[in-house]
């Protein structure tokens, strides 16, 4: 596994992080990663922490996710979670639904114990808005429910919501194959489709070829 350009879609992390609010450059911190690994489109290992930011959280949040300040006082402090996760990583690409939330959060947490990641990121979320133009939203439950896909769990806990991101990046890869008759989707043929124009979607994946 690695993060070359020849890197496939269908093996990667999917992650999801809770948090005490929306931004970690106003002090906001990690309270909860989950992710999945996937390899050859197949889930092979998971990882799931609740982590102590330090400081108490918000009712609203605890409200919205589930996780309480009486979970998090016998968590592990985030430097230690994040440690562990890092080694979870490895050198795999990673996928988040809304990712630039996510990456946000990563990117602050691995940085605060000088540890970085060589893969490469990309969002989920942009991906539907491409291939599901017709959706009524694009958030992760609208997504899921229009597609049909199997789920029993509450959404805003990380681990749960990383598994239905995996469910959901699972059926936009056999969509693409079936659609456009790419069977081994490359990493790297997702990441220029969430950058393309919504109109320019059909064209560029029709007449995709591999070099």
């Amino acid at each position: 596994m690695n993060s070359s350009l020849n890197a496939m879609a269908d093996s990667l992390v999917i992650l999801d992080f809770e948090t005490t609010g929306l931004s970690p450059t106003q002090g906001d911190r990690a309270i909860e990663i989950g992710a999945v690994r996937i390899v050859n489109g197949q889930i092979t290992d998971r990882f799931q922490e609740l982590m102590n930011p330090g400081r108490r959280i918000s009712g609203f949040i605890e409200d919205y996710t589930g996780i309480s300040n009486d979970m998090l006082t016998d968590a592990a402090p985030c430097h230690e979670v994040m440690a562990r996760f890092a080694d979870f990583i490895g050198q795999d690409n990673l996928v988040a639904h809304n990712a630039s939330f996510d990456k946000r959060f990563l990117d602050a947490e691995l940085a605060l114990i000088n540890r970085d990641y060589p893969g490469d990121f990309t969002c989920s979320l942009l991906l539907a808005r491409r291939l599901y133009q017709q959706a009524p939203n694009h958030k992760l439950g609208g997504l899921i429910s229009y597609k049909n896909i199997a789920s029993d769990g509450a959404f805003h806990r990380a681990l749960f919501d990383a598994e239905m991101t995996v469910k959901l990046w699972l059926v936009m890869l056999d969509d693409i194959n079936a659609d456009y008759g790419i069977s081994k989707v490359p990493f790297s043929l997702i990441k220029k489709v969430t950058k393309t124009p919504k109109k320019s979607v059909n064209d560029l994946l029709s007449n995709w070829s591999p070099l």
